[in-house]
């Protein structure tokens, strides 16, 4: 169906914003937020204060995005449930492939959020390795990673939630225009010569496309339901997971459970909105936060959760 945009507030750093400011201040600050955002986007919010993208309610701060199913989400793809080890969670059903976008965009933040698995899975991947990630810094119409602008995806650099390789990023070129030329996103990461893991000790690597896997990706990993790999730092099913990913400019740095498993620099897109996939297999997110880079998140680890 066709993405619409509902009517966006006016907020400090808006167009009418800009002109009501005396004409050399406005002159300035319209520099700055043509240079922050792109063409035809408002300004990303840098938060000053912690944000709670899920506010234990609804998805007041969210629109859904599944390509080429009209009307409402009557399959309830996203919902959110009141009890899921004690307290109130977003459902991701993993029926349909989309994702829930934020309304707005952002740039500089520490993201926190903890999910776990369920036990459900469909159709194309009901065999498969459960499967889901965020996009960060989406650019862009949504769907534009097709041509057609009818993909589940958008321009965005993917932390990737897949069991054996959560914390991979994928990097996910977009489209301006219908039928324009794929235009690429750009991350330099370091990795061993000849290799696709992210190293400290590695090579800085300029990638525009495909995926680089976490440090410890298992290389026996098998696309297959209920794979774990060797030296895996995402928790069995059922147990609750704690992601950061700091984004500050052109560096993106990803943690699991504590744990740093991944680092990029140089982005070539820094600020945008973020899409939570339903991508084949049930999830819960019962926090979703953006904190300062000023002020670091707790880094409360998630007690452990039932199936």
């Amino acid at each position: 169906m066709p993405f619409l945009n509902p009517p966006r507030p006016l907020r400090a750093g808006s167009a009418a914003a800009v002109r009501a400011l005396p004409p050399l201040a406005g002159a300035l600050l319209a520099l700055l937020l043509a240079a922050a955002a792109p063409a035809g986007e408002p300004a990303p919010i840098t938060p000053r204060q912690p944000i709670a993208l899920f506010n234990g309610k609804d998805l007041s701060a969210f629109e859904t995005w599944i390509p080429m199913h009209t009307g409402p989400d009557w399959d309830q793809v996203f919902t959110v449930v009141d009890q899921i080890d004690g307290a109130p969670a977003i459902r991701i059903s993993g029926q349909r492939f989309g994702g829930l976008l934020t309304r707005e965009s952002f740039t500089r933040y520490r993201l926190v959020a903890e999910f776990r698995w369920g036990l459900v899975t469909w159709h194309p991947r009901a065999d498969k390795s459960r499967d889901s990630g965020i996009l960060l810094h989406c650019q862009g119409e949504p769907g534009n990673a097709s041509p057609r602008f009818d993909s589940p995806w958008m321009r965005s650099v993917e932390y990737q939630i897949i069991e054996g390789g959560t914390g991979d990023f994928i990097l996910i070129g977009g489209h301006a225009r219908r039928g324009g030329e794929l235009i690429p996103v750009e991350l330099t990461v370091a990795v061993p010569p000849g290799g696709k893991n992210w190293s400290p000790d590695g090579v800085p690597t300029r990638y525009q496309r495909g995926r680089i896997n976490w440090q410890h990706r298992d290389p026996e990993w098998k696309d297959v339901l209920g794979v774990r790999g060797s030296k895996d730092v995402e928790k069995p099913v059922g147990e609750w997971n704690l992601i950061e990913v700091i984004c500050d400019g052109p560096r993106i740095i990803s943690f699991l459970n504590g744990v740093k498993v991944n680092e990029g620099t140089e982005s070539s897109i820094q600020a945008g909105r973020l899409l939570f996939q339903t991508e084949g297999a049930e999830l819960y997110f019962r926090r979703i936060e953006l904190h300062p880079l000023s002020a670091p998140a707790p880094r409360r680890i998630p007690e452990t959760g039932g199936s």
